[in-house]
């Protein structure tokens, strides 16, 4: 299966962030491309990235990690 992880749109808002530290948070069926995608963004934005490979059971599920920009993948998106 392919997905769209819409990866420029994270690149555009870690360089409009200017984040420096950058955590990224995804579903455990994404998990296998971890590396993959945090290696696209540090190619893309200089910024360093870490991967939080705890588990991840929505929005409400934040890790508390010291980094300027948090960055979830795989959740439905919020309606008001």
């Amino acid at each position: 299966m392919n997905y769209n992880l819409e990866l420029n749109k994270a690149v555009n808002e870690i360089k409009s962030s200017k984040a420096k530290t950058v955590c990224i948070q995804l579903p455990d069926g994404l998990k296998p491309r971890a590396k993959d995608i945090a290696d696209y963004l540090e190619k893309n934005t200089n910024a360093q990235i870490l991967i939080y490979a705890g588990s991840c059971f929505g929005a409400c599920d934040v890790p508390n990690v010291e980094a300027d920009l948090l960055i979830q993948w795989g959740h439905s998106k919020f309606r008001k």
